[in-house]
């Protein structure tokens, strides 16, 4: 639009457009035929754009010895054909011999990158000993004294033997080709396999990453605080067991550490009108082990589970269903168990130290009830079941989880426990 100041002078012609370009230069569009244009000031004319250089990868050039003994060769192999047209021996043994000797040359330092490229570094040893193994047994059957006549040292080449001998080497020969080819059939299936597990790390990864974002959309509101509902909790419970059945334990290691350190596996304390969770004033949620309801409850999702070797420390695995889970070599370190059930478990060589077995002292603690009430204060009933688990070897136990353990154990796995169960009353009663 014209200011309504500069109204009285003619409208310009809008066919003088300026369009900006990506780089930041203003061509000038050129106007209309017939259309009158002015400029406050001359154009500048635009640069050439810049021409791209390709650049090709650089071959080695050609050295002067290099192209004398080509040159020669050709002059020799011209020599031997001479020589052979015109019936002159000398002539032609000198042309093939000198051809053959300096195209070894030329070859030698080609062939040397080939045989370390081509070859493993293991075969080379094999390849070169076996040739001098073949060449000694030849070399010891001339040298023996079946190839010499009665009473005369002049050796006689059994030529027979080396026809046989050559057979032999022959059929050696394509046993080593076939045992070539099912090294390396061997070697494409390994790299084929390593590959395969690469790629289903990688997918697998994925997956964890889209579950934790699902979850997070589900139990978070639009301000980023804990607000989740019925429905919610029982779809964010239905996501997590439908993954815990898919991945490895590595895999569910990882979620599990995701759910315990964002407290989503925690009872917390909520409103008893609204059902929110409470915040505890120091910045976080508060915790209510008698009342507390937690957003995802693991109940049975982790019955029969391979976690062996894997990094639970920190993790809250109360009130968790660990029936014959495989917890061997496992980092424990300030775990809590308290109200698992371990039934017939495995815990060999798992680090032990202060996982939470139990809550108040070790000899008012007792395992969970199915009828009773946990009283968090003296420990009754807050205790995990250890019934026929598998303690060999297990590492840092405490005294009070040596006890406890010896307590409620059972017969069986008391002779497991590392520093034995000696004085410890049995109160499982079998």
């Amino acid at each position: 639009m014209t200011p309504e100041n500069n109204s009285s002078q003619p409208n310009r012609p809008e066919s003088n457009v300026t369009v900006e370009s990506q780089n930041g230069a203003s061509p000038t569009v050129p106007p209309e035929s017939g259309t009158i244009v002015a400029t406050a000031e001359p154009s500048k004319p635009v640069p050439p754009p810049p021409t791209r250089k390709v650049l090709l990868p650089q071959q080695p050039e050609q050295t002067t010895t290099e192209k004398s003994a080509s040159a020669l060769t050709l002059g020799l192999i011209a020599a031997m054909i001479f020589g052979l047209a015109n019936d002159n021996i000398w002539l032609g043994l000198i042309g093939a011999v000198g051809a053959i000797g300096i195209s070894l040359r030329l070859m030698w330092p080609s062939w040397g990158k080939i045989w370390a490229q081509v070859i493993p570094p293991t075969w080379r040893t094999l390849i070169v000993a076996c040739f001098g193994l073949l060449a000694g047994i030849v070399g010891l059957l001339m040298l023996s004294g079946t190839n010499t006549e009665p009473g005369s040292r002049n050796i006689q080449i059994n030529w027979d033997a080396i026809g046989a001998l050559g057979e032999l080497i022959g059929a050696l020969g394509q046993i080593l080709i076939a045992i070539l080819g099912v090294y390396v059939a061997w070697r494409q299936y390994v790299i084929s396999k390593d590959l395969t597990i690469q790629q289903n790390r990688i997918t697998q990864q994925q997956t964890i990453d889209a579950y934790f974002q699902g979850v997070s959309d589900l139990a978070l509101d639009e301000q980023g605080f804990l607000e989740d509902w019925p429905q919610e909790r029982a779809i964010a419970e239905g996501r997590t067991a439908a993954i815990m059945s898919s991945v490895d334990a590595e895999g569910k290691a990882k979620i599990l550490r995701f759910l315990s350190q964002s407290r989503l596996v925690t009872p917390l304390k909520r409103d008893r009108l609204l059902g929110r969770p409470i915040l505890d004033g120091d910045g976080g949620y508060a915790e209510d082990r008698d009342h507390g309801i937690r957003v995802i409850d693991l109940n049975v999702m982790l019955a029969g589970a391979d976690l062996a070797g894997t990094d639970l420390r920190w993790t809250d695995l109360s009130e968790a269903n660990l029936v014959r889970a495989n917890l061997s070599k496992c980092d424990l370190v300030k775990a809590n168990l308290s109200r698992a059930v371990l039934y017939d478990a495995n815990l060999a060589r798992a680090d032990m130290r202060a996982t939470a077995l139990f809550y108040g002292s070790a000899q008012t603690a007792s395992p969970r009830s199915r009828t009773e009430f946990p009283n968090y204060q003296t420990g009754e009933h807050t205790g995990a079941v250890v019934e026929r688990v598998d303690f060999t070897g297990v590492k840092r136990l405490s005294e009070e989880q040596r006890y406890y353990c010896c307590a409620w154990c059972g017969s069986k796995s008391r002779e497991t426990i590392p520093g034995g169960c000696e004085g410890i009353p049995n109160k499982l009663g079998r």
